[in-house]
């Protein structure tokens, strides 16, 4: 999954290095804002002990993934600051990440609340 994430921030960075200055200030920076705070949490997450912390952030991930990748890649996509080529890219990683993360949210909450039950 991080992997994955980290594969789309670098996709994102080289749209955001070529966007004007307006369109920088106005969706790109949130953009690649939403899109890197998805690896970071992930990772954050991951280093957590608590699986209840885990799950918090990989949530937190799962959040960011929707606004970068739902929100403003479709704006982007119908104000055709990007080409459909490179959307459809993205959409792709986007889609197979969130299957990912949707399944280890699951697993980490499973695997968690059957170690607590254990106690």
């Amino acid at each position: 999954m991080y992997q994955i994430s980290r594969q789309l921030s670098a996709i994102v960075w080289k749209i955001f290095c070529r966007m004007n200055l307006e369109d920088k200030k106005y969706m790109g920076d949130q953009f690649l804002r939403s899109a890197d705070s998805v690896g970071a949490n992930i990772a954050e997450g991951y280093g957590r002990y608590h699986y209840l912390d885990k799950v918090r952030f990989y949530h937190n991930a799962r959040g960011s993934h929707l606004e970068a990748f739902t929100h403003w890649l479709e704006l982007l996509s119908e104000r055709e600051k990007i080409s459909m080529e490179e959307f459809e890219t993205i959409r792709v990683k986007a889609s197979i990440l969130q299957i990912k993360l949707n399944n280890f949210i699951a697993s980490t909450t499973k695997k968690g609340r059957e170690k607590h039950d254990k106690i």
